[in-house]
Parts: C-alpha cells; structure tokens; sequence
C-alpha cells in the first residue's frame, strides 16, 4: 500500500485486526469462558498466562528505557505500576495492588502453589518462546511499533466481561479475589489504549509507518493466538505435555517413545 490513511481510515484498519484474530475467538477461550474445561485445564491456562503477565512489566520497562522523551516515559510508567503495583508482596493497601498480585490469587484460588507458579517451571516451551519473541520486539523496534503493539488492548475489555461473566457462571472458583485481575483491567486498559492509540494515529505520518503500525498489532494478535495453539494442543486436543511441562493431577504423563 503506497497511499496515506487518514486517521479514521487507520483506526478501522487497527480495528479490524481484533475483530479478525483477537484471541477471543480462539477455540481454546471459546471452552474455556462455555464452562467446557476441567480444573487442570485452568490451572495449566492460568499457569501459563502468568508468564505473559509478569512479563509485561518487563516489556514495558524495555521500551521506556528506548523512550527520549521524559514525558513519553512517565506516561508509560503507569503501566509499569499497574502490573508490579506499589509495595511488597502481601503487605500492600488494595488499592495499590499490581497485577501480578491479583493474577497470583487466581492461581491461589485454583489450588496452585504460589512458589511453583513464580519459579517458571511448569510453562510449556511454546508460551516462553512466545512472550520472550515479544519482549524482544520490544527491545528491537521502533518506539512507534512497540507502542502499537500495545492496542491489542482496544479489544481487552469485551473479553475481559465475557471472562468474568463466563466464570461466575461456571466455575466454583470464580469469586471478588480470583476475578479482581480481569475487574481492574476493565478501568486500566480503556485508559492504555486512548493515550496508545492517540499516539500511534498522531506519529504514524507516512504509508510506510502506517503499514508499519498494523503489521506490530497483527504480530501481537498473532503471539497471543499462538499461546493458545499451545495450550490447546497439550491439554485438549490432542492432549500431548511437553516433557517437564505441568501435568494436572487428573491427568498422567504424556509417555514418548524414542
């Protein structure tokens, strides 16, 4: 494409990526918000989805640390906050919980250790590869592609209700603790995405840039969708764990021949 969008034209363009390959629609989430999981099911989503989250703050500290202008990366900072929120682990006022702390209860709430959680262990190869490949097109790119990147948050909120709504409605976990990550994303994220998308649509000046910006969203629809290829070819169909990954305890090990 050679011609320049116009800024309208350009937001229907980032627009319809979510609602082409948003993660949403995803056969995995599909299960997972109809009530069509079991628990190990969850617990091997949750546990997985925790390295994407605690990773976040470091993808965020990456492109601040990219970032000239000194306003740009205050504003950034916030995101930083959101997710490592304000205090040590468990001695923080609730108002200043990050969410790390509030996607650890929902571990805590599916009967997952916190420490095997935090250590990493149990990820499936495909969702470390997946967020480090993100992480370093945030330390790669141009500071507008890494910013861009970040819109997949225009389309947080839909999903963010129909999980909340999905899990009240099926899950004996589902209570105020194990939901507050999804309930505080519902303020957080709208916030993000007006200051990202404002600067996206004011910096994006030429064909090649704008071309540029959907490329970076697409690529993060793409690593989110990928996560959950992962999970669903390990713990749906057609169930195969990857040595050292998380085995739920209703499930035996996958054996491999040699």
């Amino acid at each position: 494409m050679t011609r320049l969008l116009s800024r309208e034209e350009l937001e229907r363009e980032l627009l319809a990526i979510g609602e082409r390959q948003y993660h949403d629609l995803h056969p995995f989430h599909q299960l997972l918000h109809g009530g069509r999981l079991g628990h190990g099911q969850i617990q091997a989503w949750a546990l997985n989805r925790f390295y994407y989250q605690v990773s976040i703050p470091v993808k965020d500290l990456t492109i601040m640390s990219r970032m000239d202008d000194h306003e740009l990366r205050r504003e950034w900072m916030q995101r930083v906050l959101d997710h490592d929120g304000l205090g040590p682990e468990g001695q923080v006022e609730e108002g200043k919980v990050g969410g790390i702390e509030r996607w650890l209860r929902l571990t805590d709430g599916l009967g997952l250790e916190r420490d095997y959680v935090k250590s990493l262990k149990g990820i499936l190869p495909a969702t470390r590869y997946a967020v480090d490949a993100y992480v370093h097109f945030c330390a790669s790119r141009p500071i507008l592609e890494c910013v861009a990147s970040s819109l997949t948050e225009l389309f947080a909120p839909a999903i963010h209700r129909e999980r909340i709504a999905g899990f009240e409605q099926n899950y004996d976990f589902a209570n105020d603790s194990t939901l507050s990550y999804f309930r505080k994303r519902l303020d957080e994220a709208p916030r993000d995405v007006r200051f990202g998308l404002q600067y996206v649509l004011d910096h994006a000046r030429t064909p090649e840039q704008q071309q540029q910006v959907i490329a970076a969203l697409r690529f993060k629809t793409e690593l989110l969708w990928a996560q959950l290829d992962a999970l669903h070819h390990a713990y749906v169909s057609p169930g195969l764990i990857p040595p050292g990954a998380f085995v739920p305890a209703d499930r035996e090990p996958t054996r491999y021949s040699r």
